[in-house]
């Protein structure tokens, strides 16, 4: 087997080209080109990365650079909106009444008492003690209603001029204070009037038809 020894010369230059240098030349043209491309795209997707990140702490740092009266005045905007939007308060519902007891009430006191005679009659033309007469009249005929068709009690059993105190939560429908009324309850103060209520109503009941607005028919005598 022959020993053969190769010696290479490293410092020589091509003199010329071949299909093999420029096939080589070729790869080294492509790769360069590829790599200039993908640090190109490289670079692109940083920028698009750090703008959006950018876009979202922009919301925190305005938020932070917010003044305080601003706020303030913020929260102010939101506690009206809540008092806007508070519910209403029902409206009172009124009862409503018919007129035929009161009309039915005036007849009876007109029929037992001439009560609407006397308080239309002019009164001017007559001496007090013709008039002491004819009240005497009516008083006893309305007492007579009175007792024959309600049941009346005093609002308050003591006796009047007696001193009383009115504790928180009294019933104002019952009471009604008068004078220099100051302040919250306890009220003390003077009995004046003891007061009426009624337990017990007991009107006649009306035959269809009846007219409750003739308080009186009309008198002819024959």
């Amino acid at each position: 087997m022959n020993n053969t020894n190769y010696a290479i010369d490293l410092a020589l230059k091509p003199t010329t080209f071949d299909l093999w240098h420029v096939c080589l030349l070729g790869i080294v043209a492509l790769l360069a080109l590829l790599l200039i491309m993908v640090l190109f795209f490289w670079a692109f997707s940083l920028s698009r990365s750090g703008k959006q990140m950018a876009v979202s702490v922009t919301p925190e740092v305005i938020v932070k650079e917010i003044p305080v009266d601003r706020i303030v005045e913020v929260e102010k905007v939101v506690e009206v909106e809540k008092i806007i939007e508070a519910p209403t308060p029902e409206p009172v519902v009124l009862k409503e009444t018919t007129s035929d007891a009161a009309l039915q009430l005036l007849g009876l006191f007109q029929k037992e008492a001439r009560f609407i005679d006397f308080i239309k009659e002019e009164l001017t033309a007559y001496s007090d003690a013709d008039v002491g007469i004819a009240a005497r009249v009516v008083h006893e005929g309305c007492n007579k209603v009175m007792n024959e068709h309600f049941n009346l009690s005093h609002v308050r059993k003591e006796e009047e001029g007696e001193k009383l105190t009115l504790q928180q939560g009294f019933d104002a429908a019952k009471v009604r204070l008068t004078g220099n009324v100051v302040g919250d309850a306890p009220f003390s103060g003077e009995l004046i009037h003891r007061g009426w209520q009624v337990s017990e109503t007991r009107l006649p009941k009306l035959t269809i038809g009846y007219n409750v607005n003739i308080l009186a028919a009309a008198e002819v005598e024959l």
